[in-house]
């Protein structure tokens, strides 16, 4: 018998009225489609007001679609059993601040019905888990923003749940921070959780997600899985020349992909297809071919021309009734 889907989406849309009279309406949402398969890691990529988060407060029974239905482990998400076994990471966590950590924990643990040695247990064993133990004695309001992190992901995991919905997770952190709440939720993951990643960092898309959504404007404009995407365009090639003038590189009647100035030296970027003509009109015009080097092709490069195709704003549009 085939596991239900951890998450299942089929036309979500969601539009708000705004403004003052109310007869203006922004559209959050559009058609989204989503299936994300269990112990996966899934992200959610897109810039700000793409409708990531409009998703996940639907996912969570926060705010009704407009039209559509979503479900958790084959549960619509208005029943309380489908949400009880998801965690959630909000987007900015904000803990009682005069409480320390572990009595935040402890708090958390008692609203979803753990007690006694069970909730002492778990409450540790979760601060262990994130990197809060020599920190649990502390007043939330001394704690930094990655720590804030981390005590908002122990709690998400201190019902142990089998989907961990995070929102922005990594936003705000530094470099080192960023990393090591990559680093949990990979283990989190491998421990057979599965993973909802919502953020607009593309390097943590990339180290953390099996697939990926990429929205805009609320509608999905592409997904797949991120080894895919990246590797399904034709490879562009790097040449570095110099000796030419701008308007002798402009000149060259090879169709380029890209041109950067760089300390009296040009890098024009081309089609695989395009290299060995550019090579030959470089050296037809009296230019020195310094290096030919292919280029990785990026999530980032696929986001930024996916929202250039979309031709859309990259947040929700509004429609005046």
């Amino acid at each position: 018998m085939n596991q239900p889907l951890p998450i299942e989406a089929q036309g979500l849309s969601k539009t708000y009225p705004v403004g003052f009279t109310r007869t203006r309406r922004v559209n959050a949402l559009r058609g989204l489609d989503l299936q994300v398969e269990p112990g996966s890691a899934y992200g959610l990529l897109g810039p700000n007001g793409a409708g990531k988060s409009t998703t996940i407060k639907i996912l969570l029974d926060l705010v009704k679609p407009s039209s559509g239905t979503a479900q958790l482990f084959g549960k619509p998400v208005s029943e309380r059993e489908a949400r009880a076994a998801v965690g959630y990471v909000p987007e900015n966590p904000a803990p009682y601040e005069y409480l320390t950590g572990r009595e935040f924990v402890r708090l958390c643990g008692q609203m979803v019905g753990l007690k006694g040695e069970e909730l002492d247990r778990r409450t540790d064993a979760v601060l262990q888990r994130v990197g809060l133990w020599r920190a649990r004695g502390l007043q939330i309001r001394r704690y930094s923003k990655g720590m804030i992190q981390r005590v908002a992901l122990a709690q998400a995991l201190l019902g142990e749940p089998r989907l961990l919905i995070l929102d922005e997770p990594t936003s705000g952190l530094d470099p080192v921070g960023r990393r090591e709440i990559r680093d949990l939720i990979l283990e989190v993951r491998d421990q057979g959780a599965t993973i909802l990643f919502c953020t607009h960092i593309i390097p943590d898309v990339e180290a953390v997600c099996d697939r990926v959504a990429v929205l805009v404007a609320g509608r999905q404009v592409k997904e797949g899985k991120v080894r895919d995407l990246v590797s399904s365009d034709e490879a562009v090639v790097e040449v570095t020349c110099s000796g030419l003038s701008r308007e002798q590189v402009e000149r060259l009647a090879v169709p380029r992909e890209g041109l950067k100035e760089l300390k009296e030296r040009w890098i024009v970027s081309y089609r695989q297809a395009h290299v060995n003509p550019a090579l030959q009109a470089i050296l037809n015009a009296g230019g020195q071919v310094l290096s030919v080097q292919q280029t990785r092709f990026t999530l980032e490069d696929l986001f930024l021309k996916l929202l250039a195709e979309a031709n859309v704003p990259t947040v929700g549009s509004e429609i005046t009734e």
